[in-house]
């Protein structure tokens, strides 16, 4: 039997009694587990008489296995059976007597109620697309740059050249100074080839640890293409005009999906922002893991681990601030995806067959999968969330056409 003793907002106090017979029957399923597994001297395995075993383990270490696994057997059936969804919980009092049922009070953060503003009165303050011809000329030095060849050149190194070297190990590799780490940029700025240079070698704190000779074999700079008529046509445009319209229209749609994806951030920070809910800690406890496993990755693909990271935080004085950021962060993440979720609930859209087949298409494709593979993968539950987050986004994009 379960009951709700008190209810505090996301809080929920949770009393359940187990029937004396019940926790006899779990006390000996647990013994007869245990005997199968227990040594015993003078028996063979799983054959000891369960007084024995008894005896050998100890009542009282039997019983807190008991406790235990009565909590585990009898939890989720209580909360189910009050209508809770709860996200974390924990055990605050227990009594198990002999002879007599077992009863525990436990303390459930359950999901948050929600309240959404009234978000169809909301105006939102996104500027709509607009396309230069400074962003047209803009984007067409970038077509330059993007096919741009590296002509040797016989000179000192500029801040855009690039440089091929060789190490005292013999090995040869490119060098772009626009990109490379600044101790290796001004150690090699100014140089020409045949020059030889000491480049340093820092550590996680930027401290020199050694330094490598380096010979400049070659520097090359580039060479960018005329815009002219012939450079249109390597482009597959019939003229120079045809190809700065085709730029325009580029533009145009960038800055179309720039703009659309830009009022769906400033609605949902928005709804967001006006949701009232109060949000467990656990939520926001597990949406800051989240966020540090995903930092995390993204220094191991840099070559630094995620320690380093905060411990040089520390020395600067920083740890703090990325602290709160990250708490500020989870918080904001945790409420949009609260938002998302009770705003699906009042539109309620359906998704199509058809719609659900080439959203599945395109998250494959983003993956780098087939959709058999991506479903194999994702299994059901994964697959039932994808499901959600589509009819969560058409529930947006349904309350962006409200807002017109």
């Amino acid at each position: 039997m379960a009951e709700i003793l008190e209810r505090s907002g996301y809080l929920v106090n949770v009393r359940v009694e187990v029937p004396a017979d019940r926790v006899k029957a779990s006390y000996e399923a647990l013994l007869k587990d245990l005997a199968s597994r227990v040594r015993v001297p003078g028996f063979r395995p799983g054959k000891a008489p369960l007084k024995v075993v008894e005896a050998r383990l100890g009542r009282e270490a039997l019983l807190q296995d008991l406790k235990e696994r009565l909590v585990e057997e009898t939890y989720p059936e209580a909360v189910r059976e009050l209508g809770l969804s709860p996200v974390a919980a924990r055990v605050v009092e227990q009594d198990l007597s002999e002879g007599e049922g077992f009863r525990y009070v436990a303390e459930v953060e359950n999901y948050p109620e929600v309240r959404l503003p009234d978000w169809r009165s909301f105006a939102l303050e996104v500027s709509p697309p607009e396309v230069t011809e400074e962003m047209v000329e803009k984007a067409l030095e970038e077509l330059r740059q993007r096919y741009a060849e590296l002509v040797p050149v016989e000179r000192e190194a500029q801040e855009k050249d690039h440089l091929f070297v060789r190490t005292e190990e013999g090995a040869e590799f490119p060098i772009d100074l626009a990109k490379a780490l600044p101790h290796v940029r001004e150690a090699l700025l100014g140089k020409k080839a045949g020059d030889v240079v000491m480049v340093p070698v820092l550590n996680d704190k930027g401290e020199k640890v050694r330094e490598v000779r380096t010979e400049v074999l070659e520097v090359k700079t580039l060479k960018l293409p005329e815009l002219d008529e012939e450079f249109a046509k390597t482009l597959e445009a019939e003229s120079l005009e045809d190809l700065k319209n085709r730029v325009r229209e580029s533009l145009k749609r960038q800055a179309e999906r720039a703009y659309e994806e830009a009022r769906e951030r400033a609605f949902l920070e928005k709804l967001a922002e006006g949701l009232e809910v109060e949000i467990p800690p656990s939520m926001l406890r597990a949406e800051e893991r989240h966020l540090l496993e995903h930092l995390a990755e993204d220094l191991y693909r840099q070559g630094i681990s995620l320690e380093a990271y905060l411990e040089a935080l520390k020395v600067k004085g920083e740890l703090e601030k990325f602290q709160e950021d990250l708490r500020k962060e989870a918080e904001k993440r945790v409420r949009i995806a609260l938002a998302r979720e009770k705003l699906a609930e009042e539109l309620n859209p359906e998704v199509s067959e058809e719609e659900w087949q080439a959203y599945l298409q395109a998250a494959a494709r983003a993956y780098g999968v087939s959709v058999q593979d991506l479903r194999r993968q994702f299994g059901e539950e994964g697959l039932a969330r994808l499901k959600e987050r589509l009819r969560q986004d058409k529930a947006v994009q349904e309350a962006l056409k409200v807002l017109g």
